[in-house]
């Protein structure tokens, strides 16, 4: 009986923190230079990571100093998408 009850709060515990590590993660949403709507079509990927923005003139910005932008979003509990790896060719 004391291991079920010890079983089941760990469980709960589990619940908890795995509900909480959800609910921090947000996709992003909102361009980190101006603050407008992303464009999917506008992004720069670094360190494995796809940072979008809202229009062209962002990306210099972005460009210049990405690893800042992507911790000011990750501080705000944005989940960034990975960055797609790039094809490897097949040896002949």
């Amino acid at each position: 009986m004391k291991s079920i009850l010890v079983a089941v709060g760990a469980l709960l515990i589990m619940g908890q923190v795995l509900a909480a590590d959800t609910a921090a993660s947000v996709p992003q949403t909102v361009c980190p230079v101006m603050g407008g709507k992303i464009n999917k079509s506008l992004f720069v990927d670094h360190d494995g990571k796809r940072v979008y923005v809202c229009c062209p003139g962002c990306l210099p910005d972005l460009k210049q100093d990405p690893a800042k932008y992507i911790s000011q979003l990750e501080a705000k509990g944005v989940k960034l998408e990975a960055a797609p790896k790039p094809a490897v060719e097949a040896k002949k």
